[in-house]
């Protein structure tokens, strides 16, 4: 017999209630036909950039290992089809970094890599440092946006921690991909976490998930209810509920001092999707080649959930879910509030990607320059950090970075509240974020200046 759902949801301080433009919540996720070319980024993490170790004319296979970070933090990176290096080549990121992609021709046989086999362990024979050299070579980083590589998160952690909790608030409008996760493979979650609590010897995991999937929630708490390895917290909706401070404070009432690490006050944090290729890495051996994407926004003709093979680019995954009915104003990869709006729709589905999203002029907060803050303080109560968001934005305007750091302009997670909730459309976000990389930028050129004048 199922539970209800019943619960007092747990929340933090601040944050906003958004358009949740859920669309997709009931799309079951489908297969996308291996396009005829993908298009794989060397660096889909945090960290050193992978270096190819396949060239132009080789021929690889599905799960073969074709980029490699031989030593610093990295992940290495995988082939997501069977076919044919064309080429390798350089490509600008939405934020203008520039990486190397390996292009590879399709050959339509997906045939998989020989080495692809299932760990041939039990669970309770596994040791810590096998767990964690079976995340790297799966080059699993953070599928939540983050994508700092897993393997590094872990033995970062390890002795450190008391909850290991596992992220499904999945608080921003029109993603549903976790949702759908958790609805078609839950299993694949909790085994994921099963298998990172024997990493840290920890008896207990928790899943926490905001309030708007009940269903999601009864088909967790059915599949633990007889189990003492998994509690289930069920967080009140509210953006951005799925930033770690967020979902620490919610769980544990700790607040996360800024330059510091969930690890410093007990805790380790893991995207549900993360926990899936953990998962599914022990029990196949494929490495991470392809992942959930939700594809939305008012100018897609057929909004989907589809499990795409990384290096597909977005004019081919747009395609295969019918096409745009209209010009889009933009599109965004990941979700409307902290995603970044593409230039490139050819660019390619990453490890990171949660989202391809075509938005049109009517979903944009239309503002007509000059622009003024109106001194209505919505940005001031809906920041879950307790900053000044409209103080940052005028001394950023200003170019006041000396003030901006006095207003502590480096604690913003950049989560977009502000921008949100502003009645006079002021890009608050964007000129925060702006002068917050000028404002590091300074700091650690006077630290490199301090440093070499110590040193003369």
């Amino acid at each position: 017999m199922s539970k209800e759902v019943t619960h007092l949801a747990l929340t933090f301080n601040g944050g906003i209630h958004v358009e949740e433009h859920k669309n997709t919540r009931g799309c079951v996720v489908e297969a996308m036909t291996p396009p005829a070319l993908v298009s794989i980024p060397m660096s889909q993490h945090i960290g050193i950039h992978a270096e190819p170790c396949v060239g132009v004319g080789d021929t690889v296979l599905r799960g073969q290992r074709i980029g490699e970070v031989e030593a610093g933090l990295g992940c290495p990176v995988h082939s997501s089809i069977s076919g044919k290096v064309i080429r390798i080549d350089e490509r600008s990121t939405a934020t203008g970094a520039r990486i190397r992609n390996i292009v590879i021709e399709n050959d339509g046989r997906m045939e998989v890599h020989p080495d692809i086999a299932p760990w041939g362990k039990t669970l309770a024979d596994t040791t810590t440092e096998e767990i964690v050299e079976i995340v790297r070579n799966a080059g699993i980083s953070g599928m939540g946006g983050a994508t700092f590589p897993t393997y590094a998160k872990i033995n970062s952690a390890l002795g450190k921690v008391e909850h290991i909790i596992v992220n499904c608030a999945e608080c921003e409008p029109f993603i549903t991909a976790n949702h759908r996760l958790l609805l078609e493979n839950p299993g694949a979650v909790i085994g994921g976490l099963k298998i990172l609590l024997k990493a840290f010897g920890i008896r207990q995991g928790e899943i926490a998930i905001e309030d708007n999937k009940s269903d999601a929630i009864r088909m967790l708490k059915e599949l633990t209810e007889d189990s003492e390895l998994v509690k289930i917290h069920v967080l009140k909706t509210k953006y951005p509920q799925g930033d770690e401070r967020q979902i620490i404070y919610a769980l544990t009432g700790k607040e996360l001092p800024m330059g510091k690490l969930p690890a410093d006050v007990g805790c380790c944090i893991f995207n549900a999707e993360t926990c899936a290729a953990i998962y599914n890495a022990f029990v196949s051996g494929m490495p991470l080649v392809e992942r959930i994407v939700t594809v939305d926004g008012d100018c897609i003709k057929n909004p989907k959930n589809v499990l795409v093979p990384i290096g597909t680019s977005y004019r081919d995954l747009i395609a295969f879910c019918g096409g745009l009915t209209r010009e889009p104003k933009k599109i965004v990869n990941g979700g409307p509030m902290m995603g970044f709006a593409q230039w490139d729709i050819d660019s390619p589905v990453t490890k990171g990607t949660s989202a391809i999203l075509a938005l049109s002029e009517d979903i944009e907060h239309p503002y007509e320059q000059p622009i003024a803050c109106i001194r209505c303080g919505r940005c001031v109560r809906g920041c879950p950090m307790k900053l000044m968001p409209n103080y940052l934005a005028m001394f950023s305007m200003q170019d006041k970075l000396d003030m901006a750091e006095q207003f502590d302009i480096t604690s913003c997670v950049e989560c977009g509240s502000c921008s949100y909730s502003c009645p006079a459309h002021v890009p608050i976000s964007q000129y925060i974020r702006a002068t917050k990389i000028k404002v590091i930028e300074r700091s650690r050129a006077m630290l490199i200046a301090r440093e070499k004048s110590q040193n003369k």
